[in-house]
């Protein structure tokens, strides 16, 4: 059997970028291998100015590869962008359109958002990025529909997301989307980072530390909602086994996870629904019934509005893929 070849990822620097965020889709795709230790994916760094190229932490780094490499990418990155945000150079934007009518999957991250847009590739669609500067991106982009309290948004062939660590998530959900949530899961816990953060999440909570007393109550219940997703859940006695008031136990939990009970729920019985369907055998019923569903039918409304696909669509798309 001839083993697959890998995708050709293609991330583009700039003369005083972030190391971190350059940092991001490096890790995620740079060092991801299947069991057989053979790579998914072939990164390469490009910049419209190959060379060395300054980085905002103080040390400089050798960019070999010019936009040139755009041409043939499966999948091109733009990792963050100026704090300024100014124009992206016309090559840079010329190569992204060209990329994008051939095929190729398109990913701003952070402020990598600007230069999606400055493309054209976001118009009259929904996007995000980092919250500081979604005052400005509204303003200057009125025909994108802005969301700037959530981590990611994915129309299958652009992405977005929000600043820093939601760059990661980003990642990690296209990760999960090309190859299944086992690989994704193990690059996270590689990188020692949550495994799966939807991308409706908050991307900036209020209230990111609650009190000692608030946290060791909910932590408990959060583990076991993980540990029984089959049964149905009701926030009465989810507040009552936290010795919370409703009202105590829904305002907490928001503000810890960054989304409701309810949808906080939902996505995890997704995700626990793709990895049977992905390693599993188990019929639609049995996904439906361990997930958490109750009915197929209930299964199939869920995973269709989330993945766009039906369960045994998804399942034989994994399988090919």
């Amino acid at each position: 059997m001839i083993a697959p070849q890998p995708e050709t990822v293609a991330v583009v620097a700039f003369d005083g970028i972030s190391p971190f965020h350059l940092s991001v889709p490096c890790l995620v795709f740079g060092e991801d291998h299947d069991e057989d230790r053979r790579h998914r994916f072939a990164l390469s760094v490009c910049a419209a100015v190959p060379g060395a190229l300054r980085t905002n932490a103080g040390f400089a780094i050798h960019v070999t590869h010019g936009l040139e490499i755009l041409r043939r990418a499966q999948i091109i990155v733009v990792p963050s962008w100026f704090d300024d945000t100014r124009a992206a150079p016309p090559e840079l934007l010329d190569a992204l359109r060209r990329a994008h009518r051939r095929g190729a999957t398109i990913v701003g991250l952070c402020l990598g958002a600007f230069v999606l847009a400055e493309a054209g590739l976001l118009e009259g669609r929904t996007a995000t990025t980092h919250w500081y500067l979604a005052g400005r991106f509204a303003e200057r982009y009125p025909h994108v529909v802005l969301q700037p309290e959530v981590l990611y948004v994915d129309h299958g062939d652009v992405l977005t997301s929000a600043g820093t660590a939601a760059g990661i998530d980003c990642c990690l959900h296209l990760l999960r989307m090309r190859h299944g949530a086992d690989a994704a899961n193990r690059a996270a816990r590689r990188m020692v980072v949550a495994p799966h953060r939807q991308g409706g999440q908050a991307q900036y909570i209020e209230t990111p530390v609650r009190a000692a007393p608030e946290r060791d109550r909910l932590s408990p219940v959060i583990d076991w909602m993980l540990q029984n997703l089959q049964q149905p859940h009701d926030l009465d006695a989810l507040a009552q086994r936290a010795l919370m008031s409703r009202r105590s136990f829904t305002r907490n939990f928001r503000e810890a996870m960054g989304t409701t009970v309810g949808q906080w729920l939902l996505h995890q019985r997704l995700a626990l629904a793709q990895r049977l369907l992905e390693t599993t055998e188990e019929s639609i019923d049995a996904v439906a019934d361990k997930a958490g569903f109750g009915t197929p039918a209930s299964l199939r409304q869920h995973f269709a509005a989330a993945m766009k696909v039906s369960p045994l669509a998804y399942r034989r798309q994994f399988r090919t893929t």
